[in-house]
């Protein structure tokens, strides 16, 4: 017998695959086959930015979850929400209703623009849900929105507003991770990030590669993509203001001011933001194209306006504050000469 026949298994070609059972490559190419059609079904674009992101989520499905969470801040915080009448909550709903306005309004001109487009998060019906403003006393300074179009506004940012262009900087920063549905962008990432490491059980039976990638990818996923959509809210928020004829150069004065008091740790605002420097060249970039937006003739009369609006939410103000806490008046006895 010749060295070649006796050892045979030293001179065959190994398996195609490493050894694998054609039923796993069977499955993977499926597998891959079903990813990259879903992907490519699920994959969205963002409302003036152009963004293409993936998103599993619906703009109903958001709203339903939006709208349980306000609930349930509400009873959180209800001992701290100010009274729809407050001078504070009237002027935020003032505002904030004008940059709804302005979000509705381009909304509709982009969806009648991309009429064709089946991918796009340009939903102007759901948009035109009311806005809630909500009004919580607290030192803390934040603000943030909610699915469903919910904005909470926490009185400690008050304290870096010097006018209501400051109050549309950051009602507009809010507005925009609406307009953009930042929150279903998020759980949409969740999600991919569940799919992949279950799919690594496939290779790793033990659960080793499964219990770190989850946390690794987080990390690696969601921070930068926190900021990215944080720049983005910006740059659309911008926009919005200068479209409600807000001064849009209030934005980065105001974030320079709540940047430089940051050192105390109470500016959750500024949490999962942008470093500051970038933040504000960013700003800058888009301001062109705002101030173009800003410095229209019809923004003219319509700040006079709003001017008189304050003027007369002001006085409307005082009048309540006049009926609830009324000037204490001395009861003095006639003098005799009076008599």
């Amino acid at each position: 017998m010749s060295q070649k026949n006796s050892l045979p298994g030293l001179c065959r070609r190994p398996p195609v695959g490493g050894g694998l059972p054609p039923y796993i490559w069977v499955g993977l190419g499926g597998t891959t086959a079903l990813i990259l059609t879903t992907y490519y079904a699920f994959l969205d674009e963002v409302p003036l930015t152009k963004r293409k992101r993936w998103m599993a989520t619906s703009p109903e499905w958001e709203q339903r979850l939006g709208d349980a969470e306000y609930k349930n801040l509400l009873n959180a915080h209800r001992g701290d929400v100010l009274p729809a009448n407050h001078r504070a909550a009237v002027t935020v709903k003032r505002v904030g209703e004008r940059l709804a306005a302005a979000a509705s309004d381009v909304l509709a001109r982009e969806e009648s623009q991309t009429q064709h487009q089946r991918n796009s998060s340009i939903t102007s019906a759901i948009h035109n849900k009311p806005y809630t403003y909500t009004v919580i006393r607290s030192d803390t300074a934040n603000a943030f929105v909610l699915p469903g179009n919910h904005v909470f506004v926490m009185t400690g940012l008050f304290r870096f507003m010097q006018d209501e262009d400051d109050l549309a900087a950051v009602l507009g920063h809010e507005t925009a991770h609406n307009v953009a549905r930042h929150a279903g962008e998020k759980v949409s990432a969740h999600v991919v990030i569940n799919i992949l490491a279950r799919l690594s059980l496939l290779f790793d039976p033990t659960g080793v590669l499964f219990t770190w990638l989850i946390p690794a990818a987080s990390l690696f996923r969601e921070l930068p993509n926190s900021r990215q959509q944080e720049m983005e809210a910006d740059q659309i928020g911008l926009l919005l203001s200068a479209q409600a004829c807000f001064d849009p150069r209030a934005a980065p004065r105001f974030f320079r001011k709540l940047q430089d008091d940051n050192n105390g740790g109470n500016v959750e605002f500024l949490s999962t933001h942008p470093s500051h420097h970038r933040r504000i060249a960013r700003l800058e970039e888009s301001m062109p194209a705002a101030l173009q937006t800003f410095q229209q003739d019809r923004c003219a009369p319509l700040r006079q306006a709003m001017k008189e609006a304050r003027h007369v939410a002001a006085f409307q103000a005082q009048a309540r504050e006049q009926q609830q806490y009324p000037p204490r008046t001395h009861n003095k006895k006639p003098s005799s000469s009076s008599l």
